[in-house]
């Protein structure tokens, strides 16, 4: 045989003898919930299960030690996002390309609110008054007015 496969074996078997190692401290802790129930006949069943969730729940104890304080400041500001604004204005403000007014305007126009109280009122025109009477008119008129004064 090579000393490759007596290595090989050697490891098989001190993986197997570890393994009944575990088993074996499995079954000594049974051994030790049966030890702790008394002889008499009635209540072993109660026993039985009192034993198991007081071993159960000593394991899945939490104490204060164990817990970290958490500051509600840091987990806050961990939970939000954080503003790109910054980098953005570094970029936009190094180009040296600007828009065009009118396509700002569009841009800013199309990124108002879409509910109809998010829209800003729209200026009201005044339209330009039209006389009905011509200048040669009024001037008839006037003349007419003043003479019979």
């Amino acid at each position: 045989m090579s000393a490759s496969m007596i290595r090989k074996g050697l490891e098989l078997l001190s993986s197997d003898l570890k393994d009944a190692g575990k088993s074996q401290k499995k079954s000594s802790q049974k051994v030790s919930v049966m030890d702790q129930i008394s002889s008499n006949k009635k209540g072993v069943r109660k026993q039985i299960r009192q034993l198991q969730a007081h071993s159960r729940s000593a394991k899945s104890k939490t104490t204060v030690k164990d817990k970290r304080v958490k500051n509600a400041l840091e987990e806050y500001r961990k939970k939000q996002k954080k503003s790109q604004l910054k980098s953005n204005l570094k970029y936009f403000l190094a180009t040296s390309y600007k828009t065009k007014e009118h396509h700002t305007k569009t841009i800013l126009k199309q990124n108002t609110g879409r509910l109809s109280r998010h829209r800003p009122d729209k200026p009201v025109r005044k339209p330009q008054e039209k006389s009905i009477f011509t200048e040669e008119e009024f001037q008839r008129f006037q003349e007419e007015y003043f003479s019979n004064l």
